[in-house]
């Protein structure tokens, strides 16, 4: 079976998801395959939906503390990244680059890079909207630096993730994370491990 797993580098609800998926995924032998459903692409469409940068963050910051709460191994730096002088980032450089590690190893390098890029967002604190940052993360899991720049710039990269934008699109994805699993395409949003474990085994069954 198949899992689409829609995410967002810059959500936390897909950071406490996303190892919980991996164990789940491992014990079941199931295959992910990862898609890009960025929120805000830009600036300007955080501001269309928070008013200003500075009430983008406090709020955005305020889902952290739901997500924080939830989380396996309470990972989330919410005064770290509240300190932090840099504006909230958009998902779309993320997004991107988690394509750019795609389109170098496929589904595995994705999902290792998805979760670095994560971690350095909602542990680290560090501003994933800066090019050199996301790259920087890429050297850290071995990628070739200059490779993975050329890939993350590429037309590729932005072709792959119009594309999941419009899969998302299509199949009326509006939250994430979202799984999409099944002949009949049913939609697990964040779940404990044993839950998600319970409900994939359903659908491999009545598929």
């Amino acid at each position: 079976m198949i899992v689409d797993f829609f995410h967002d580098v810059v959500c936390g609800w897909c950071y406490v998801m996303s190892p919980r998926l991996r164990q789940v995924a491992a014990e079941l032998d199931i295959a992910v395959r990862h898609r890009s459903f960025v929120l805000q692409d830009s600036r300007e469409r955080i501001m269309e939906a928070f008013g200003t940068m500075e009430k983008a963050k406090t709020e955005i910051l305020g889902h952290w503390e739901a997500c924080a709460k939830q989380d396996d191994e309470q990972r989330i730096d919410i005064e770290g990244m509240r300190a932090e002088s840099f504006e909230y980032p958009s998902g779309l450089a993320g997004a991107l680059a988690c394509q750019a590690a795609h389109i170098i190893g496929g589904d595995a390098a994705h999902w290792d890079y998805f979760d670095a890029v994560q971690n350095a967002h909602l542990s680290q604190h560090r501003n994933i909207g800066n090019p050199s940052v996301l790259l920087d993360i890429a050297v850290d899991l071995g990628f070739a630096r200059d490779v993975f720049a050329s890939r993350m710039n590429s037309e590729a990269a932005d072709s792959r993730v119009q594309a999941d934008r419009d899969e998302a699109r299509k199949l009326g994805i509006r939250s994430i994370p979202t799984l999409i699993v099944g002949p009949d395409l049913d939609r697990l949003q964040t779940m404990p491990a044993p839950a998600l474990k319970a409900r994939l085994q359903a659908v491999m069954q009545n598929a």
